[in-house]
């Protein structure tokens, strides 16, 4: 079956294309081929990534739970203990941050809802 079937009523001539004038953007864009010297090219040998971090001593790290009331969760941390930095956090604080700010929002909600119990039985 060919691509260019379709379905027309009888005694209908067939939509002729309309060729139209590039529209005023495009004849002054900039040129997007540029000549070889502007170019840039994959090289031939593909070099292996480097590791711009220095790989941290297991001995050093220290891991640790602690619970975040704010965000009622669970955080897992590595610190290195020489800096005292944390390395790794889950989930991060931008993340605890914002559980935090959502469970307060609910917090204020259920504070000014009214009770569904009947108190008066």
């Amino acid at each position: 079956m060919s691509t260019d079937f379709s379905v027309r009523p009888i005694g209908v001539s067939a939509p002729t294309p309309v060729a139209r004038p590039a529209p005023e953007a495009a004849r002054e864009a900039v040129r997007t081929q540029l000549p070889a010297t502007q170019s840039v090219t994959a090289s031939e040998t593909p070099k292996a990534p480097r590791r711009e971090s220095v790989q941290i001593d297991r001995e050093r790290l220290s891991r640790s739970l602690e619970f975040d009331y704010d965000s009622a969760e669970l955080v897992y941390k590595v610190v290195d203990q020489r800096t005292e930095n944390v390395v790794a956090q889950f989930p991060d604080e931008a993340q605890r941050r914002s559980r935090a700010y959502f469970r307060e929002m609910e917090r204020q909600k259920e504070a000014t809802r009214e009770p569904h119990t009947d108190l008066s039985a």
